[in-house]
């Protein structure tokens, strides 16, 4: 796990209990026996994926998820064992994903014929898949004409075992779209029951995210997948949720300008006030996730208990604040978001999701689990 230290220039602090919080927010929603699945693909939703995953182990979840091959080949040599689906495996990777005990996704035949390539070579049988269905997302997935083909292919093939089916909810969050929820969930249920009919035995059923276990907790079936929830961004209006990641960084310098000194920054857009103003530099930009059009006091970050604006275009490593009217000093600490401001604040001046905001912190800022 990487460690920070106090010379650190900036870092995503990771709040153990905050987690722990959602966590058991979302565990109390479901049915002692139900299985709960946290997905810690795009390095964990920005939070650093063995950092993450070693905290959701620990909270006590049955599964985790990944996107790719490789999110969980990575999870495998941090040390984490817990059984893990990779969503997305295309066709190449299958050697990893044997070689590394990972459990892939299943969305076509062809996909299902390659593992078996693999798995007969490797003198594998019974090896857990899980079998994606498209029910409305119309990404990935059978429908429901591919399905006898892929009932025949299962009933002659001892290489793989289901070990669960799932589809995935194109609107839970949106309650105008909840008669579309609600026939998607039906066909599902219908898709699944055929097939574990054709296989002779019952995989186990999922299909809720994070706002399908808000919202509709009653078809929890056999495991839920968690995503944004567990990070504490709800998707549901109404919900808290505790943040648990904190971008902060330190204070490089400060200034004191006059009027007569002009502009801040690339492109002359800061302009310093008539009476003066007095800037401090961070070492957070572009590059590290910091959306350029935050620039010019569209955002506010904190510092010493004060929101202060950008003044200025955001640099690739750095940005300038002004935080005219503020007791502050070198070394002080700034909250790019956390508490105050939120990732969802941000993400609503941006015109965004905070996923994406999140996702954006690159790997060279440090995690650090408090």
């Amino acid at each position: 796990m990487m460690q920070s230290t106090d010379n650190d220039f900036s870092r995503l602090e990771l709040d153990r209990e905050a987690l722990l919080s959602n966590y058991h927010h979302f565990r109390s929603k479901l049915h002692p026996e139900t299985k709960l699945l946290v997905l810690v693909k795009a390095n964990a939703y920005g939070h650093g994926a063995v950092e993450f995953a070693s905290m959701v182990r620990d909270a006590g979840a049955d599964y985790l998820a990944v996107a790719y091959p490789v999110e969980g080949v990575e999870l495998r040599k941090g040390g984490i064992m817990t059984p893990t689906m990779v969503l997305t495996t295309g066709t190449d990777f299958f050697q990893d994903i044997v070689d590394y005990q990972l459990e892939p996704g299943i969305p076509n035949l062809q996909t299902l014929m390659a593992l078996c390539e693999v798995l007969k070579a490797k003198r594998k049988k019974r090896y857990p898949i899980h079998i994606k269905l498209d029910t409305g997302m119309h990404r990935l997935g059978f429908v429901e004409g591919e399905l006898d083909q892929l009932k025949a292919f299962l009933d002659t093939c001892p290489l793989v075992q289901v070990k669960s089916i799932y589809s995935h909810l194109a609107a839970a969050d949106e309650p105008a779209e909840d008669a579309f929820t609600l026939g998607q969930i039906r066909a599902f249920q219908q898709m699944a029951d055929g097939l574990s009919e054709s296989l002779g035995y019952r995989p186990m059923y999922h299909i809720l995210n994070s706002a399908g276990i808000e919202r509709f907790s009653e078809y929890q079936f056999d495991m839920v997948r968690l995503g944004i929830g567990i990070y504490g961004v709800s998707p549901v209006a109404g919900v808290s949720l505790s943040p648990v990641a904190s971008f902060k960084c330190k204070v490089l310098q400060i200034k004191t300008l006059s009027a007569e000194d002009g502009t801040i920054g690339y492109g002359r857009h800061g302009v310093i006030a008539p009476e003066g103003t007095v800037i401090a530099t961070i070492p957070v930009g572009y590059a590290d996730g910091l959306d350029r059009h935050l620039s010019c006091g569209k955002a506010r970050f904190l510092l010493n208990g004060h929101l202060v604006p950008t003044i200025g275009n955001i640099c690739m490593d750095m940005c300038m604040l002004d935080i005219t009217g503020v007791e502050a000093k070198v070394g002080d600490t700034v909250t790019i978001f956390g508490e105050n401001p939120s990732v969802c604040e941000l993400a609503d001046i941006l015109g965004t999701i905070p996923y994406e905001i999140l996702t954006s912190v690159p790997r060279r800022i440090r995690r650090m689990v408090k």
